[in-house]
């Protein structure tokens, strides 16, 4: 009987040490894996549609707004790598200011959205130009154009002419009164603000732009970034190169004055 017994523990045993043993992966093709990976995108874009049909009369966002980690992980390294990009524009020998050919520059931006690191977007607004197709007249000065080095891929400038200036502050001119835009279509609104500076009226206010005066730095104040039209498709190619190079961005000296005609 002990012997019966003994064999029949040790059978118990060997079963159970069996049901412990480890067992192997089961193999899952790739095919099964890919329309997993499929399946479980659409469930979450799925989840996103109800989270946003639920907004109410909130602004509703398309599906292709929604992003997924790996669209914020590339948007960062882009982000990075414009902050590496950007030192090193400012680090390069070449990279020194050009000749000042006039006192007036005009500045676009003409790209700039998600891949801008936050340094390059603060130099932008200190500019006033917080937006793609803006456009704003500054002194020229190598400060100005150590500025403009740095975000050279997301704006173009050149030196515009009389004409252009006066094309521009007649038809897109703005002051802004409590908040709100007001175009330039009173002189009193230009009397009010500076006539103290004797300027009196849109002529006046463009024949400061133009010699860069005394009261430039006021004006400045007193205008809006300029709102200008996106232009015609082929007129910009959207390269970061610069305009020298067959690129769209950087100095485009006297030439900044077609573009001027084309945005207007």
């Amino acid at each position: 009987m002990a012997e019966e017994e003994a064999k029949a523990m040790a059978v118990e045993e060997t079963k159970v040490m069996a049901e412990e043993e480890p067992k192997g992966l089961d193999y899952i093709p790739e095919v099964i894996l890919k329309k997993r990976k499929k399946r479980d995108e659409l469930a979450f874009i799925r989840k996103k549609q109800l989270e946003l049909g639920n907004l109410g009369k909130k602004k509703k966002k398309k599906v292709a707004d929604i992003k997924r980690p790996e669209d914020f992980v590339l948007e960062y390294r882009a982000k990075e790598v414009d902050l590496i990009r950007m030192k090193q524009r400012v680090k390069r020998p070449k990279s020194s200011p050009p000749p000042i050919n006039s006192n007036l520059v005009f500045i676009i931006r003409i790209q700039g959205k998600n891949d801008m690191h936050p340094k390059t977007k603060k130099v932008l607004n200190s500019m006033q130009l917080r937006s793609t197709f803006t456009g704003v007249f500054a002194k020229a000065t190598d400060g100005l154009f150590q500025k403009l080095l740095k975000v050279q891929p997301y704006v173009t400038y050149g030196y515009p002419s009389d004409k252009s200036v006066k094309d521009l502050i007649f038809k897109k001119g703005y002051t802004i009164i409590q908040g709100n835009p007001v175009p330039l279509t009173d002189n009193n609104i230009i009397e009010q603000a500076l006539g103290e500076h004797e300027i009196f009226c849109i002529e006046d206010l463009v024949n400061e732009i133009s010699r860069v005066g005394v009261h430039f730095r006021q004006v400045m104040r007193f205008l809006g970034p300029l709102k200008l039209n996106k232009p015609e498709a082929g007129v910009l190619h959207g390269k970061k190169q610069v305009f020298s190079e067959g690129g769209d961005t950087g100095n485009r000296e006297d030439k900044i004055n077609d573009l001027i005609i084309k945005m207007n």
